[in-house]
């Protein structure tokens, strides 16, 4: 053992203190320099620091704490190595490896990983979200046709629709009606015989070989400086079909009527005369038609309709309802020859 070591007791040697200055042994040191005997001494108690006017004061309670590494000692991995901080604070699990090194195993951030994973769902719904309005903001957006059109045309246009609407839900009781009373056990039979003669009645008015009567409108055409030409007045037996004329006829300025039906065919004749079903008819021309006059009336007004386009070319077209308007002319029933009913 060294002059700078001694014996501790415990095995291991332990470096010597401070040597003293000679002197007389338990006396103190005569120089005035000489620190004091007490602070040599391990045992003598260390007095705190005093921070300096630079340094903010600690707060009483609360510990100083190093900016520097730590090392957990907490966490200590299975080969006994203690777990050393990260750069980012948390610890690093060292376990050992099948050769017995030591190797660091990198903490999963579980909880940052779900909220990220969360994040882009919310992003991927919201971007479909406001997708999803786009389209349905442009599929209901305005038709350029109806938000040029007039509003009084408008109005038109929207009666018309209800008539349409209202002609269909009485279509559809009466077949309910039917349905019912053909289900109905003992009126069953005289129900089917009633239904069959009214389809009867219906069917001749269509074809033209009953005579019919009800409420209705007449539509008189007067040339103007171009005669009437048949494609107006095919228009405007279209356009009374379309708006649900159930019978009509023609009738020329000679008198002669023409019962029109599906198959009627127009025409222009000589001296701006017009032939239908071959027969000539000389103008002005009136049709005589039966269903709802307001219904009627408006579908032949709407812009760049019949109406617009026979006074577009310098003629007048006048109107006439009629509470009981009569469609009397026949049409002679076409003979079959080919074609027979099944009992």
């Amino acid at each position: 053992m060294s002059d700078e070591q001694t014996d501790t007791g415990t095995g291991w040697p332990q470096p010597a203190g401070p040597v003293r200055p000679g002197g007389p042994a338990g006396e103190p040191d005569p120089r005035p320099d000489a620190p004091d005997p007490d602070e040599l001494s391990p045992l003598a108690p260390q007095e705190p620091a005093q921070p300096s006017d630079d340094e903010p004061a600690a707060e009483p309670g609360v510990e100083p704490v190093d900016d520097g590494a730590t090392v957990d000692l907490n966490a200590v991995s299975r080969s006994g190595e203690p777990a050393v901080a990260g750069s980012d604070g948390l610890a690093e699990p060292v376990v050992a490896g099948s050769d017995g090194s030591a190797e660091s195993v990198a903490p999963v951030a579980a909880g940052r990983s779900r909220w990220s994973a969360a994040g882009v769902m919310i992003a991927a719904l919201l971007a479909l979200l406001g997708f999803t309005l786009v389209v349905q903001l442009k599929t209901t957006s305005t038709d350029p046709t109806l938000g040029a059109t007039r509003q009084e045309d408008l109005v038109r246009i929207l009666s018309d629709l209800d008539a349409r609407e209202n002609r269909l839900q009485q279509d559809i009781r009466a077949l309910e009606d039917s349905q019912r009373q053909l289900q109905s056990g003992e009126q069953g039979r005289q129900a089917a015989l009633d239904e069959a003669t009214r389809r009867a009645d219906e069917l001749g008015i269509l074809a033209g070989t009953l005579p019919a009567v009800g409420p209705g409108l007449t539509v008189q055409f007067d040339a103007g400086v171009k005669p009437i030409s048949a494609n107006r007045v095919l228009d405007a037996v279209q356009e009374l079909r379309g708006a649900g004329a159930e019978a009509m006829q023609i009738s020329g300025g000679d008198r002669a009527t023409v019962r029109i039906i599906a198959s009627t065919y127009f025409l222009d004749g000589d001296n701006g005369s017009l032939m239908v079903e071959g027969r000539r008819l000389s103008g002005p021309y009136t049709i005589t038609v039966i269903g709802d006059p307001a219904t009627m009336r408006t579908a032949l007004n709407i812009p760049g309709g019949v109406v617009a386009s026979v006074r577009g070319d310098g003629g007048n077209v006048t109107f006439g309802e009629r509470e009981v308007a009569e469609v009397s002319a026949l049409h002679v029933p076409i003979k079959l020859e080919h074609a027979r009913p099944v009992s």
